[in-house]
């Protein structure tokens, strides 16, 4: 069964806490969305400083995460979301793992 996202790509506001920490450092969103998936958060935070790898572990990111919470979408679909509204689209992946039933960002 496919759904939808629980937020929108510009719900990003909608978690502020983690908007803005997303806003001042961006690798370190990502990378715990990464571990949440099982990826490694340092390889994938440290490709955020590599042009086009850092766009290629992002929608790497992005689809796994859309398997495991069974949402729809394409590669295609996340690669937009990720070339046009990339820090947006960090958050909502965020967001989706602090769902119910998600991993989330555990502060550490």
């Amino acid at each position: 069964m496919s759904r939808e996202w629980t937020n929108g790509v510009f719900g990003c506001f909608n978690d502020c806490s983690t908007c803005i920490i997303a806003y001042f450092c961006p690798c370190y969103v990502f990378g715990k969305n990464a571990e949440a998936v099982g990826d490694n958060c340092v390889l994938c935070a440290l490709s955020q400083f590599v042009p086009l790898l850092d766009l290629w572990a992002r929608v790497s990111v992005r689809g796994k995460i859309r398997e495991q919470k069974g949402i729809e979408g394409s590669c295609f679909k996340d690669l937009i979301c990720h070339w046009c509204c990339g820090l947006c689209s960090i958050v909502q992946e965020a967001q989706e793992l602090k769902a119910p039933g998600g991993q989330g960002m555990a502060r550490e």
